[in-house]
């Protein structure tokens, strides 16, 4: 079994956090487990580079009966966006592209995209006012969508392209995407959708390396992510993190995907696997701003503006569930939603707090003001609406500072 890479451990008094309610923010995770709602979890929490919270539990498989181990593998879907968003960075920083750049400078395909609106009735194709840019790619303001997020005639369509199919190489889910009418103006609305997925592709068109050779080389590879990867070597299937067979709650059973199959795709959105030791450094290295053991990834500047509000005045699509994303007192940065006051949101926080999650129920958030980050790996997606809130408020109650 591989060995867990973590951080350095400190005392959680020390760092300023309360270990008896640590310990109860454990139990409450482990009273999920007992009622049958959570199959096991990993949680990790960190604070000046010091690891202080790294516990687990429940069932790592519940199949088969194995314990959650640290070093356990998780599907962690979009949690994978911001490890592209920092390669797209890094280019950038490198003087190959621009965040103004249109996305058709490096993805030719995007040159004839189509605006849908409607007239009398019908849906009409029409150029847009402004063609979508790589800024608009990381702040989800491409007019792109998500098909799995309704059922508008655009969304249709995507799903209709089998754009989560993962025999097509990246170019190729590019070409299929542009094909594609935009469900809005470019830069008017926020909406959640496969932006980042296209922006797995123009890594690969400005590099000239594939996404997976191009992470490892840049980011992966650099921090120490061993167990970072698109596919889980089948000497490590053992590792991998299971939901249960059936939805606890009664619900649709939500099919993920394979860790132990070498997908043909890339997906710069949503195809990394990864473990809570491997994600931590890569925390921590945005946290010490682009730099972790002497391997410096980004610019503290570049940091700064990623993890900074990009929407300013453009609003969230409220009519579709991208509104359910984005909740009431957040922005959102290059890859990050951005917390832009400490009231507002249902849930505690500094402002300028960032954070994502990935739909099978992993979730990270980094306290630039506090200066820590926590995450939660889960493998329960129908129930991920509920831990999040649940994980972040108990351990902003162990916070004594």
């Amino acid at each position: 079994m591989s060995t867990p890479t973590p951080l350095p451990f400190g005392s959680a008094a020390d760092l300023g956090f309360c270990p008896r309610r640590l310990r109860h923010l454990v139990d409450v995770l482990q009273d999920e487990v007992g009622k049958g709602r959570l199959p096991g979890a990993v949680a990790l929490v960190a604070r000046h580079g010091q690891i202080l919270l790294f516990e687990t539990v429940g069932q790592q498989d519940p199949a088969q009966g194995w314990p959650m181990a640290q070093d356990a593998i998780f599907r962690i879907y979009s949690m994978t966006k911001p490890v592209v968003s920092v390669a797209v960075m890094m280019l950038v920083e490198q003087g190959k592209l621009l965040l103004s750049d249109p996305v058709a400078k490096h993805v030719p395909e995007f040159a004839d995209a189509k605006v849908a609106g409607h007239l009398n009735g019908h849906t009409v194709l029409h150029r847009p006012r402004r063609a979508p840019t790589v800024h608009d790619l990381l702040r989800h303001t491409a007019g792109l969508t998500y098909e799995i997020l309704g059922t508008e005639p655009i969304q249709r369509q995507y799903a209709q392209a089998r754009l989560a199919a993962r025999s097509r190489t990246n170019r190729e889910f590019a070409q299929t995407l542009a094909a594609l009418p935009l469900m809005f103006e470019p830069g008017s609305v926020w909406e959640y959708s496969r932006a980042t997925d296209l922006a797995g592709a123009l890594v690969e068109a400005v590099s000239g390396q594939a996404l997976g050779d191009f992470l490892q080389q840049h980011i992966l590879g650099p921090l120490g992510m061993r167990d970072t990867a698109f596919t889980v070597p089948e000497d490590q299937h053992h590792r991998i993190a299971q939901p249960f067979e059936k939805d606890p709650d009664g619900g649709l059973v939500m099919p993920l995907i394979d860790p132990r199959e070498n997908p043909v795709l890339q997906a710069g959105g949503a195809g990394l696997m990864s473990t809570a030791a491997d994600y931590a450094r890569f925390l921590q290295c945005l946290l010490g701003g682009g730099m972790l053991d002497g391997q410096r990834l980004l610019s503290p500047s570049t940091v700064r503006t990623m993890t900074a509000d990009h929407l300013g005045s453009i609003g969230v699509n409220r009519t579709g569930r991208s509104g359910e994303l984005l909740a009431p007192g957040y922005g959102f940065g290059l890859g990050f939603a951005v917390r832009l006051e400490e009231g507002l949101a249902a849930s505690a926080g500094s402002k300028g707090l960032y954070y994502w999650g990935g739909i099978a129920g992993t979730t990270f958030f980094v306290d630039p003001v506090k200066e820590f980050f926590a995450l939660m790996m889960i493998q329960a997606p129908n129930q991920r609406d509920y831990y999040r809130p649940l994980f972040r408020n108990l351990v902003y109650a162990a916070l004594t500072d």
